[in-house]
């Protein structure tokens, strides 16, 4: 597909709500589908969860922005967070109580390793051709895929060339899956310290950001360069704590304890149907919510 067609298909294409208006205006009216969304960001950042939000919204009808599907979420760090899933579940279920246990209808598969998810790919298109049920799955979410390659390869030149190879199967084979179904693919990416100058050859230069910043340090994409040619689209979470004032009290019997406040933002790193964009957004227990600027 050349990149004139791949960019009218993800203008042209549905896209899945976030729950959320203002994280939706920042991607474009949210997670395109028929091709690969990358999510980039260290722990804490909230990717998981908004992993898990985008799969309750997807069953919501197309008029509210959903697929009016299922999700398939393949979860390779554990253990898989079911307690969340329930709180996000009931505070879903209390804005739209047509659905009344819409985490049935999100299907937990673990993966340990890249060459098992490559051998359940035939699994999973079966899964998919199952048309009949009330709501088919139309969003796949793969968190994280940086997880899969660490455990599996060395960082020596033959385990690379392998990797990469590995990367191009499973990336192929996920694009060849989404546009025949018109699914949206998601996957989580960690992100590793930067060393050294942002000019070199680890993914960070591509895109909107001149650098990624995250917790007062840059950081960059786990996996590399190859793996940022896999996917259409990428997202980056950052967070820093900022000063908001100074609390009452004492530190080491002179200084005032100073008052923070984690400030987190999504970032459009690169996308070919989107400009650069972001927005700031909190996490609370309903959910992962845009603040309005």
């Amino acid at each position: 597909m050349t990149p004139e067609n791949l960019l009218h298909l993800l203008q042209t294409t549905q896209k899945c709500t976030f729950g959320c208006p203002t994280i939706d205006r920042s991607v474009g009216g949210g997670i395109a589908c028929s091709s690969l969304t990358e999510i980039v960001a260290e722990s804490g950042c909230g990717k998981t969860q908004l992993c898990l939000q985008l799969s309750l919204c997807a069953q919501l009808p197309l008029s509210n922005g959903g697929l009016n599907a299922s999700s398939l979420y393949i979860h390779t760090e554990f253990p898989f967070p079911f307690r969340r899933l329930q709180q996000l579940s009931q505070a879903f279920s209390s804005s739209y109580p047509q659905f009344s246990n819409p985490s049935d209808h999100i299907f937990v598969e673990p993966v340990h390793s890249a060459h098992q998810l490559f051998d359940i790919m035939p699994k999973i298109e079966s899964s998919l051709e199952n048309r009949n049920s009330h709501l088919p799955i139309r969003l796949i979410v793969i968190d994280s895929i940086a997880a899969l390659f660490r455990s599996d390869f060395d960082n020596t030149p033959s385990d690379l060339k392998r990797r990469s190879s590995l990367f191009f199967k499973i990336s192929g084979k996920l694009k060849l899956l989404a546009k025949k179904y018109s699914l949206a693919v998601v996957l989580t990416n960690q992100v590793v310290d930067l060393m050294g100058s942002s000019d070199g050859l680890n993914a960070l230069r591509i895109g909107n950001l001149k650098f990624l910043c995250s917790s007062e340090r840059r950081v960059c994409p786990a996996l590399g360069l190859a793996w940022a040619n896999c996917v259409n689209s990428r997202l980056f979470l950052s967070r820093n704590e900022e000063v908001v004032g100074e609390g009452e009290g004492m530190v080491n019997g002179s200084e005032l304890v100073q008052r923070r406040k984690t400030r987190r933002w999504l970032h459009v790193v690169f996308a070919p149907h989107l400009p650069k964009s972001s927005c700031e957004y909190v996490i609370n227990r309903e959910g992962v919510v845009g603040v309005e600027s």
